[in-house]
């Protein structure tokens, strides 16, 4: 980058600071804050999105280009970065830019500067209503229905999806009308492979695990940068929903489609991995 283009982007920053600190910029309904996710954090993930992870996306065609849809994905990692991997591809690579609208758990929104500041980057609570009101707005809303079981889960358990959680995600999806489009991702589990669990100061913490990998806490903060894994996410075909609403509140007809998109996940993990090779070749 020449000294020119580094002043601009410093006088970007500067002039986005400003505004914020004078309270002349603007925010949707939720909090969400688009020129400081495109400014700052976009930015601020993109070394990691193109050089560090080297990430491959297929499928983005399946994501509309105007519309509501429910992506639906595995979650692991340690720490939720699988889901800012895919908030990026969908800015970058989709041809209409898509702003990614992410349901993060409760524990996530009762830390004061975590909260606030996903909340500026456009997650809200998991929770039915919010989903429902994100999607009948006409966004892109992503979810992870394994929580933070996924996420926590042991490196021996790699790519072993957990439990769907109660299928609430189908339900939204259902009442809406909304595609839901399953995004499998490979590359996440490897980052900060878990090796233990210290659930003492987790929750003293008041964190869903502590965990301890390779790397953390035995390095201190180096063992915060995460290892170079080749990653690929794929964004699968749309399964329709639309004038299904009345299947919504039938548990057998949840449980049957949340199966159908963990099984479709799963299917399309095995051949990411065997297209990828070793992890971090």
């Amino acid at each position: 980058m020449d000294a020119d283009r580094v002043a601009e982007a410093l006088e970007e920053l500067a002039n986005l600071f400003t505004k914020r600190m004078t309270g002349d910029y603007e925010v949707d309904e939720f909090g969400f804050d688009a020129e400081l996710t495109e400014q700052v954090a976009f930015r601020a993930l993109r070394p990691l999105y193109r050089k560090w992870f080297r990430v491959e996306t297929s499928g983005l065609d399946n994501v509309p280009d105007k519309g509501a849809a429910l992506l639906v994905g595995n979650h692991s990692g340690t720490i939720a970065m699988d889901a800012m991997m895919v908030q990026l591809a969908l800015f970058d690579e989709h041809p209409a830019q898509r702003h990614l609208r992410l349901l993060a758990a409760d524990f996530v929104f009762k830390s004061p500067v975590l909260g606030e500041y996903a909340r500026k980057l456009g997650a809200t609570l998991a929770s039915n209503t919010d989903a429902e009101r994100l999607l009948g707005a006409g966004e892109v809303v992503g979810v992870f229905p394994e929580g933070t079981k996924g996420i926590g889960k042991p490196y021996w358990d790699r790519y072993k999806l957990q439990r769907f959680g109660r299928g609430g995600f189908v339900s939204t999806a259902l009442r809406t009308g909304t595609p839901i489009i399953p995004v499998s991702i490979v590359g996440a589990e490897e980052i900060y492979p878990i090796i233990g669990d210290v659930p003492v100061l987790a929750r003293l913490l008041k964190l869903p695990y502590f965990p301890i990998t390779p790397t953390f806490p035995l390095l201190g903060p180096l063992g915060a940068v995460p290892l170079p894994s080749k990653w690929m996410i794929d964004f699968g075909e749309p399964i329709p929903t639309e004038g299904m609403a009345h299947l919504a509140d039938d548990p057998l007809e949840v449980f049957n489609l949340a199966d159908r998109v963990k099984e479709t996940i799963a299917g399309t993990l095995r051949e990411l991995l065997k297209r990828r090779g070793p992890a971090f070749q």
